[in-house]
């Protein structure tokens, strides 16, 4: 198990729950814009939000920004030390950093000593297109070796000043590199790793990257943080990165929703009755979590071969049949209901349950 460091009040490693990151895709030396996105992402359940800091005036509106919100905020760092430096004295809760392009160990080392007075973390940021030229040279291009070994190098370079309070991070865009290159750090130190995939495209074509590239090292047991990285609205990386870990039943879920993908037996419009369900559950969702109630299984099915089976197995479900359904309820028949009418009876029915009306 990784050992324990905190951003703000928000754990990272030591076992604790996984915490959802995202970054600002707004101008940072634009105090309103960045404090508006960042308050957008917390109310979607972001736990941690990144702020770009490219010069001094994004570093001087940090301590507005920070002032602002209640999210614990990470400074985004590359090239200019006295950029962390700055962002670390107006409040970032961490700082992420790539040694390699900081510069001199004396940089960085006033970088590691600001920290320290602060009690703040820092979070080491290998990424496939920045390596060192040398690594670059040794292994000929980017490979998942030269990227832990990256990572490992300036681990030990931090470590070597006395200071341990250290998130890792190695990304690449490629699916498989990112995966053994995790690999071969996982076990060889112990601190928290921030997982990834970098610059994985669009909502369309990035979401399947980083579910594969996501899903299959959290199912390792590797990544104390996560980062959806989708071109876009942030907003999306944190609705995304939450439904990764409720899959993986990392992050608790207060409606878990079941339907079949339907096949030449369905005899309903199954596609409009689960979009009509879904759209009345999110709001129902959230006033659970809210009350910490119980999870709920929902379950809508389009025919009679599995439909039942699966329907009563949920807390509420639906068998359908032909222009019907079969509603369900902890595996008891409630009632027979037309197709026009199936959406609206089970969230009846869920309501009820949860004494929501």
């Amino acid at each position: 198990m990784s050992r324990m460091v905190y951003c703000g009040e928000v754990p990272i490693g030591g076992g604790a729950p996984i915490p959802i990151q995202s970054m600002t895709n707004t101008d940072t030396r634009n105090v309103a814009a960045t404090v508006d996105q960042i308050k957008r992402l917390s109310d979607a359940g972001c736990d941690i939000v990144r702020c770009a800091i490219p010069d001094m005036e994004a570093a001087e509106a940090f301590s507005s920004i920070k002032k602002q919100v209640k999210v614990p905020l990470v400074a985004d760092i590359h090239f200019d030390y006295r950029l962390a430096v700055m962002a670390i004295k107006n409040g970032a809760d961490k700082v992420r950093i790539n040694p390699g392009n900081i510069g001199e160990k004396d940089r960085v080392k006033a970088v590691i000593d600001a920290a320290r007075e602060r009690k703040i973390p820092i979070r080491i940021g290998v990424n496939s297109g920045s390596l060192e030229k040398e690594i670059l040279e040794k292994y000929k291009g980017v490979t998942a070796e030269g990227l832990a070994e990256s990572a490992l190098r300036n681990i030990k370079l931090i470590e070597d000043m006395d200071f341990n309070d250290i998130v890792v991070s190695l990304k690449s865009s490629d699916v498989k590199l990112n995966y053994q290159a995790h690999r071969l750090i996982f076990g060889k130190m112990d601190h928290p790793i921030h997982i990834g995939i970098t610059e994985a495209g669009t909502i369309e074509s990035g979401k399947a990257k980083s579910a594969i590239g996501i899903g299959a090292l959290l199912l390792e047991g590797i990544g104390d943080t996560v980062r959806v990285s989708l071109t876009g609205d942030p907003i999306n990386e944190v609705h995304f990165a939450k439904e990764i870990l409720k899959a993986l039943n990392l992050r608790k879920s207060a409606i878990n929703f079941v339907s079949c993908p339907t096949c030449g037996r369905c005899s309903v419009d199954l596609a409009k009755i689960t979009e009509e369900v879904e759209t009345a559950l999110k709001p129902l969702e959230k006033e659970m979590g809210k009350k910490e109630m119980p999870s709920v299984t929902v379950a809508v099915m389009g025919c009679e071969v599995n439909g039942p089976g699966e329907a009563r197995e949920a807390d509420i479900g639906v068998a359908c049949g032909k222009g019907k359904g079969l509603i369900f309820q902890h595996g008891e028949i409630k009632k027979t209901v037309k197709e026009e009418d199936i959406a609206k009876e089970l969230i009846l029915y869920l309501k009820q349950e949860r004494s929501l009306i």
